[in-house]
């Protein structure tokens, strides 16, 4: 069974998804362990509930970044971790973590991927007036939301959506999708040269 790492910034609602979808064995992964760069995040809450380690990383005890996304890395190589998934990970990972990690890392967005990249998707979708968002899971590259689809999941905006409850909908839709999209990954989908959307 392939070992995940999850590493999450705040209240790990995508981790909590990620959790029951081992336990009901609709995901075969074992969950190894959960990291975070904010120790009042309540995902390491949920890991600890869950009996799964859970290590924080803030970056102010860190010389630089080089140091603290290499302290990380050292964590995750301890682990031996086959895939590393994104749950709300408010930090941007850099080419050279990346390609030293050498396994696949995924990250869920809330936006139909190309469109409203970067922060605030809700927002952005709200404002330019789309009849339809969603979210996307995909592998993490160089760039900011800009590496292959997985999977993604279509949210209608309905006429007097507001971000709460646009945003809620979506997350909703985010807690089926990712579970989802990291099984296909466990079943040995690997990152295409080529993008292209399944699910």
């Amino acid at each position: 069974m392939k070992r995940l790492a999850v590493l999450a910034s705040g209240r790990g609602s995508n981790l909590q998804a990620i959790i029951e979808a081992v336990r009901s064995g609709a995901l075969t992964l074992e969950i190894v362990g959960v990291a975070s760069d904010r120790p009042e995040a309540q995902a390491l809450a949920r890991a600890e509930a869950a009996g799964i380690p859970a290590a924080v990383f803030p970056p102010r005890q860190y010389e630089n970044r080089r140091a603290h996304e290499a302290a990380i890395l050292r964590w995750l190589q301890e682990l031996e971790v086959d895939i590393v998934a994104l749950a709300g990970y408010l930090r941007i990972l850099s080419p050279g973590f990346i390609q030293a990690l050498g396994c696949p890392i995924l990250n869920i967005h809330p936006s139909l991927l190309p469109a409203f990249p970067g922060l605030n998707a809700q927002s952005q979708a709200l404002a330019y007036g789309v009849k339809v968002s969603g979210c996307t899971v995909h592998f993490v590259d160089e760039g900011v939301d800009s590496g292959p689809i997985i999977s993604q999941e279509a949210v209608p905006v309905l006429p007097h959506d507001t971000l709460e409850s646009l945003s809620e909908r979506i997350l909703e839709a985010e807690h089926r999708l990712y579970p989802k999209a990291l099984q296909l990954v466990a079943e040995g989908l690997e990152r295409p040269e080529r993008r292209s959307a399944r699910g």
